[in-house]
């Protein structure tokens, strides 16, 4: 009696044992399984909260340049608000302005009007001076038929008389534009060694006393002595 009960301690105990032993192991599974939910779980969680932290930043950063250009703005909108205030101050200014204009074209319509007219008179002026010359016109072919006027020669200078004004440095500048020929002032005035206002006198007196000649063509002028002068250069004068 005594083993049939022991017997059946046994092997309530082992039967207890098994199913501890297989709970034991699906709880293990089932932890396992909840641990690996668990942490897919939180790694799920972190990434959107690192998600959720990245869309913050950009949202953060996105209002600090909301906030920069409202400051931009901000000042962009004050400083119109000057230059307007200074526009109105300076209004009054413009509209004067804006009057004295308005004479000055009323006056320059008025001038033009005023030219226009002057130059219709000139125009009728110019037709009667057109007429006026062709009447010369037709007088000078008349007179082209006149007999040509002829003229005596010249009286010869006596060298004595031509050269007794000149001073010494007047005969040696018509002496070098003789022999050289035509020159300009500073030419002549680096070959004769004075300044330049005392050697425009001198052309000038020589010029005006009838002693030279004066191309006129470009500047400076050139100057060269007269034919009829050139005669009584570099030639002593007679014993008297």
């Amino acid at each position: 009696m005594v083993e049939l009960s022991d017997f059946v301690l046994l092997t309530t105990a082992t039967i207890l044992l098994a199913i501890t032993a297989v709970t034991g192991v699906r709880y293990y599974r089932l932890m396992h399984k909840a641990r690996f939910e668990y942490e897919k779980a939180r790694d799920l969680v972190e990434e959107i909260v690192r998600s959720f932290k990245r869309e913050l930043r950009r949202d953060n950063e996105k209002l600090d340049s909301i906030g920069f250009e409202i400051e931009g703005n901000s000042a962009r909108i004050e400083a119109a608000t000057k230059r307007v205030e200074d526009f109105d101050k300076k209004l009054p200014q413009l509209d004067r302005q804006l009057a004295t204009v308005s004479d000055v074209a009323q006056k320059t319509s008025d001038a033009f009007t005023e030219t226009g007219n002057r130059v219709i008179a000139l125009a009728q002026e110019h037709e009667s001076l057109k007429s006026r010359i062709a009447a010369l016109q037709e007088q000078i072919q008349k007179l082209s038929t006149v007999p040509e006027v002829k003229i005596e020669p010249v009286i010869p200078i006596r060298r004595d008389k031509a050269m007794a004004s000149l001073t010494e440095t007047e005969v040696a500048v018509l002496e070098m534009l003789a022999a050289d020929g035509a020159k300009t002032a500073p030419e002549i005035k680096a070959k004769v060694q004075l300044s330049r206002e005392h050697t425009a006198r001198l052309m000038k007196k020589l010029y005006e006393e009838g002693y030279l000649e004066r191309e006129t063509g470009k500047i400076p002028f050139k100057y060269n002595v007269k034919k009829e002068m050139e005669k009584f250069l570099n030639k002593p004068t007679n014993p008297v």
